[in-house]
């Protein structure tokens, strides 16, 4: 596969299947915003992250190659079906719980910060919410084109285009804000309340 291919110089982009879009469009910025929130897990992992989440942000970064995959797509394959499955949403879910068990009970708000592994958690789960948010917005916008005359009230359920990928995103972001605060507890590093 050539790195330089010169197909985007005139600020297009091809999507999965070969059809071409301008790089400023929602699908573009949703698949995009995913794909950046894996390069900031890979700045986690370079760090160094004691186990078990060096091996989880590894699984995590190759759930989210596929659902940048499902983005990229014009529609799910046939009969709806997704690179991103259940069992990768099951698995993470999984991976959660122990950590939610750990974790002291929060009675108010703290500060994104601590330990630098502990901050580039924290700065990962920011990317994963406008993710979410971008992901929401392309949902929407099918819905809202699908439809010919728009959604009643303008609000269009998003959740019907990507549900597989909000749900992984949503549950994502909560499992990256329980591994700031353990690594960073881990690290020695207080919590600063607000």
């Amino acid at each position: 596969m050539k790195l330089v291919t010169k197909t985007g110089d005139q600020g297009f982009t091809s999507l999965v299947g070969g059809e071409r879009t301008a790089k400023y469009n929602e699908r573009v910025e949703a698949y995009g915003t995913v794909d950046e929130l894996s390069a900031v897990l890979g700045c986690c992992l370079a760090l160094g992250l004691p186990e078990p989440w060096g091996k989880e942000l590894e699984n995590i970064q190759r759930d989210l190659f596929l659902a940048a995959a499902d983005l990229a797509s014009e529609k799910p394959g046939k009969d709806g079906e997704t690179y991103l499955k259940e069992e990768n949403f099951e698995r993470l879910e999984k991976q959660l719980e122990p950590h939610l068990l750990a974790l002291p009970a929060q009675h108010c708000f703290i500060l994104n910060g601590g330990s630098p592994v502990g901050a580039h958690l924290h700065l990962a789960r920011t990317v994963c919410r406008r993710a979410e948010r971008r992901v929401a917005v392309l949902g929407a916008e099918e819905q809202r084109a699908e439809s010919g005359a728009g959604c009643p009230g303008e609000v269009c359920p998003a959740a019907t285009v990507y549900p597989i990928v909000l749900k992984y995103l949503n549950r994502l972001s909560d499992y990256l804000f329980a591994a700031a605060r353990l690594v960073n507890r881990l690290n020695g590093c207080p919590e600063k309340e607000v």
